[in-house]
Protein backbone atom coordinates (compact mmCIF):
# COMPACT_ATOMS: atom_id res chain seq x y z
CA UNK A 1 0.00 0.00 0.00
CA UNK A 2 1.27 3.44 -0.99
CA UNK A 3 2.20 5.08 2.31
CA UNK A 4 0.65 8.46 1.43
CA UNK A 5 -2.73 6.76 0.98
CA UNK A 6 -2.93 6.32 4.76
CA UNK A 7 -4.44 9.78 5.28
CA UNK A 8 -7.40 8.82 3.09
CA UNK A 9 -8.15 5.48 4.73
CA UNK A 10 -11.21 5.15 6.95
CA UNK A 11 -12.26 2.50 9.41
CA UNK A 12 -15.24 0.53 8.02
CA UNK A 13 -16.99 0.56 11.39
CA UNK A 14 -19.84 3.04 11.91
CA UNK A 15 -18.21 6.05 13.52
CA UNK A 16 -16.83 9.41 12.40
CA UNK A 17 -14.99 8.75 9.14
CA UNK A 18 -12.61 11.68 9.57
CA UNK A 19 -10.75 9.80 12.28
CA UNK A 20 -7.25 9.02 11.03
CA UNK A 21 -6.02 5.46 11.06
CA UNK A 22 -2.58 4.70 12.46
CA UNK A 23 -0.16 2.89 10.17
CA UNK A 24 2.37 0.45 11.65
CA UNK A 25 4.67 -0.65 8.80
CA UNK A 26 6.77 -3.79 9.20
CA UNK A 27 8.14 -4.17 5.67
CA UNK A 28 8.46 -1.44 3.06
CA UNK A 29 9.57 -1.36 -0.56
CA UNK A 30 10.21 2.25 -1.49
CA UNK A 31 7.01 4.18 -0.66
CA UNK A 32 4.92 1.00 -0.42
CA UNK A 33 4.06 -0.89 2.79
CA UNK A 34 4.04 -4.60 1.97
CA UNK A 35 3.50 -5.88 5.52
CA UNK A 36 2.20 -4.30 8.70
CA UNK A 37 -1.14 -3.07 9.98
CA UNK A 38 -3.44 -0.08 10.31
CA UNK A 39 -5.35 0.57 13.52
CA UNK A 40 -8.37 2.65 14.44
CA UNK A 41 -7.92 4.77 17.60
CA UNK A 42 -11.73 4.96 18.07
CA UNK A 43 -12.86 1.31 17.99
CA UNK A 44 -9.37 -0.20 18.47
CA UNK A 45 -9.76 -2.51 15.47
CA UNK A 46 -6.60 -3.50 13.64
CA UNK A 47 -6.40 -4.44 9.98
CA UNK A 48 -3.53 -6.43 8.52
CA UNK A 49 -1.40 -5.51 5.54
CA UNK A 50 -0.03 -8.67 3.94
CA UNK A 51 1.60 -9.06 0.53
CA UNK A 52 0.89 -5.38 -0.05
CA UNK A 53 -2.89 -5.75 0.41
CA UNK A 54 -4.67 -3.95 3.27
CA UNK A 55 -7.47 -6.30 4.35
CA UNK A 56 -10.34 -4.62 6.15
CA UNK A 57 -12.50 -7.73 5.90
CA UNK A 58 -12.94 -11.17 4.36
CA UNK A 59 -12.07 -11.16 0.64
CA UNK A 60 -14.34 -14.16 0.05
CA UNK A 61 -17.25 -12.06 1.29
CA UNK A 62 -16.17 -9.19 -0.94
CA UNK A 63 -16.37 -11.44 -4.01
CA UNK A 64 -19.72 -13.02 -3.15
CA UNK A 65 -22.74 -12.65 -5.40
CA UNK A 66 -21.05 -11.62 -8.64
CA UNK A 67 -20.89 -13.98 -11.62
CA UNK A 68 -17.38 -14.65 -12.93
CA UNK A 69 -18.50 -14.03 -16.52
CA UNK A 70 -19.26 -10.40 -15.63
CA UNK A 71 -15.53 -9.71 -15.50
CA UNK A 72 -14.43 -11.19 -18.82
CA UNK A 73 -14.05 -8.08 -21.03
CA UNK A 74 -12.71 -4.64 -20.27
CA UNK A 75 -12.62 -1.46 -22.36
CA UNK A 76 -9.37 0.09 -23.57
CA UNK A 77 -7.52 2.25 -21.07
CA UNK A 78 -7.69 5.35 -23.27
CA UNK A 79 -11.47 4.95 -23.48
CA UNK A 80 -11.74 4.82 -19.68
CA UNK A 81 -9.45 7.83 -19.34
CA UNK A 82 -11.64 9.81 -21.75
CA UNK A 83 -14.80 8.82 -19.87
CA UNK A 84 -13.22 9.87 -16.56
CA UNK A 85 -12.20 13.19 -18.13
CA UNK A 86 -8.82 13.17 -16.36
CA UNK A 87 -5.95 14.73 -18.31
CA UNK A 88 -3.40 15.87 -15.70
CA UNK A 89 -1.27 14.14 -13.06
CA UNK A 90 -1.91 13.78 -9.35
CA UNK A 91 -4.55 12.38 -7.04
CA UNK A 92 -6.25 9.01 -6.85
CA UNK A 93 -8.51 6.95 -9.09
CA UNK A 94 -10.35 4.06 -7.41
CA UNK A 95 -10.89 0.82 -9.35
CA UNK A 96 -13.52 -1.52 -7.89
CA UNK A 97 -13.60 -5.26 -8.53
CA UNK A 98 -12.52 -6.44 -11.99
CA UNK A 99 -11.81 -2.81 -13.00
CA UNK A 100 -8.54 -3.16 -11.03
CA UNK A 101 -7.24 -5.17 -13.99
CA UNK A 102 -7.09 -1.87 -15.88
CA UNK A 103 -4.54 -0.35 -13.48
CA UNK A 104 -1.40 -1.17 -15.47
CA UNK A 105 -2.77 0.14 -18.76
CA UNK A 106 -4.31 3.21 -17.13
CA UNK A 107 -0.97 4.05 -15.48
CA UNK A 108 0.58 4.24 -18.94
CA UNK A 109 -1.95 6.81 -20.19
CA UNK A 110 -2.51 8.66 -16.89
CA UNK A 111 1.00 9.45 -15.73
CA UNK A 112 1.29 10.70 -12.14
CA UNK A 113 -2.08 9.31 -10.98
CA UNK A 114 -2.11 6.67 -8.21
CA UNK A 115 -4.69 3.89 -8.43
CA UNK A 116 -6.49 2.14 -5.57
CA UNK A 117 -7.92 -1.28 -6.29
CA UNK A 118 -10.77 -2.42 -4.05
CA UNK A 119 -11.62 -6.15 -3.96
CA UNK A 120 -9.32 -6.75 -6.92
CA UNK A 121 -9.25 -10.21 -8.53
CA UNK A 122 -6.62 -12.57 -7.14
CA UNK A 123 -4.45 -12.21 -10.25
CA UNK A 124 -3.97 -8.45 -9.69
CA UNK A 125 -0.86 -7.57 -7.70
CA UNK A 126 0.01 -4.27 -5.99
CA UNK A 127 2.61 -2.10 -7.71
CA UNK A 128 4.24 1.31 -7.51
CA UNK A 129 1.09 2.81 -9.03
CA UNK A 130 -1.55 0.50 -7.49
CA UNK A 131 -2.55 0.05 -3.83
CA UNK A 132 -4.94 -2.79 -2.95
CA UNK A 133 -7.67 -2.78 -0.27
CA UNK A 134 -10.44 -5.25 0.50
CA UNK A 135 -13.72 -5.28 2.44
CA UNK A 136 -16.96 -7.22 1.85
CA UNK A 137 -19.35 -4.24 1.81
CA UNK A 138 -17.54 -0.90 2.28
CA UNK A 139 -14.83 0.96 0.41
CA UNK A 140 -12.52 1.86 3.31
CA UNK A 141 -11.67 5.33 2.00
CA UNK A 142 -12.88 8.76 3.08
CA UNK A 143 -15.61 10.56 1.16
CA UNK A 144 -14.75 12.97 -1.65
CA UNK A 145 -11.14 11.83 -2.03
CA UNK A 146 -11.02 10.50 -5.61
CA UNK A 147 -10.58 12.18 -8.98
CA UNK A 148 -12.57 9.32 -10.43
CA UNK A 149 -13.97 5.87 -9.70
CA UNK A 150 -14.36 2.93 -12.08
CA UNK A 151 -16.63 0.08 -10.98
CA UNK A 152 -16.21 -3.28 -12.70
CA UNK A 153 -19.19 -5.19 -14.04
CA UNK A 154 -18.72 -7.77 -11.27
CA UNK A 155 -19.44 -5.07 -8.65
CA UNK A 156 -22.02 -3.01 -10.60
CA UNK A 157 -24.65 -3.12 -7.84
CA UNK A 158 -25.21 -1.76 -4.35
CA UNK A 159 -23.43 -1.16 -2.06
CA UNK A 160 -20.60 -0.53 -4.51
CA UNK A 161 -22.33 2.07 -6.68
CA UNK A 162 -23.27 4.11 -3.62
CA UNK A 163 -19.80 3.70 -2.17
CA UNK A 164 -18.19 4.74 -5.44
CA UNK A 165 -20.44 7.81 -5.65
CA UNK A 166 -19.43 8.80 -2.11
CA UNK A 167 -15.75 8.83 -3.02
CA UNK A 168 -15.90 11.03 -6.12
CA UNK A 169 -15.04 14.70 -5.73
CA UNK A 170 -17.80 17.11 -6.74
CA UNK A 171 -17.80 17.77 -10.47
CA UNK A 172 -15.89 14.56 -11.24
CA UNK A 173 -16.99 11.21 -12.62
CA UNK A 174 -17.99 7.64 -11.86
CA UNK A 175 -17.63 5.11 -14.68
CA UNK A 176 -19.47 1.78 -14.36
CA UNK A 177 -18.55 -1.04 -16.70
CA UNK A 178 -22.20 -2.09 -17.00
CA UNK A 179 -24.73 -0.22 -19.11
CA UNK A 180 -27.79 -0.71 -16.91
CA UNK A 181 -26.25 0.92 -13.82
CA UNK A 182 -27.58 3.92 -11.91
CA UNK A 183 -25.74 5.50 -9.02
CA UNK A 184 -27.04 7.71 -6.20
CA UNK A 185 -25.97 11.37 -6.13
CA UNK A 186 -24.71 11.09 -9.72
CA UNK A 187 -26.11 12.81 -12.79
CA UNK A 188 -26.01 10.55 -15.83
CA UNK A 189 -23.72 11.81 -18.61
CA UNK A 190 -23.68 8.81 -20.94
CA UNK A 191 -24.90 5.24 -21.33
CA UNK A 192 -23.94 2.78 -24.04
CA UNK A 193 -21.39 0.26 -25.31
CA UNK A 194 -21.69 -1.62 -22.03
CA UNK A 195 -20.81 1.39 -19.86
CA UNK A 196 -22.50 4.06 -17.73
CA UNK A 197 -20.97 7.43 -16.82
CA UNK A 198 -22.17 9.89 -14.20
CA UNK A 199 -20.91 13.11 -12.67
CA UNK A 200 -21.27 14.17 -9.05
CA UNK A 201 -23.06 17.50 -8.80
Amino acid sequence: MYIELTEYLRCPEEHEEQTYLVLVPQVMEGRAVTAGSVGCPVCKNEYAIADGVTRFGDQAGADAGFPAEAATSLPAADTVQALLGITGPGGYVVLVGSAARLAGDLAEVMDGVHFVGVNAPADVAPSATLSLLSHPSVIPLKSSMARGVVVGADHAAEPWLGEGSRLVLRGLRLVVLAEDAAAPEMEQLARGDGMWVGVRR
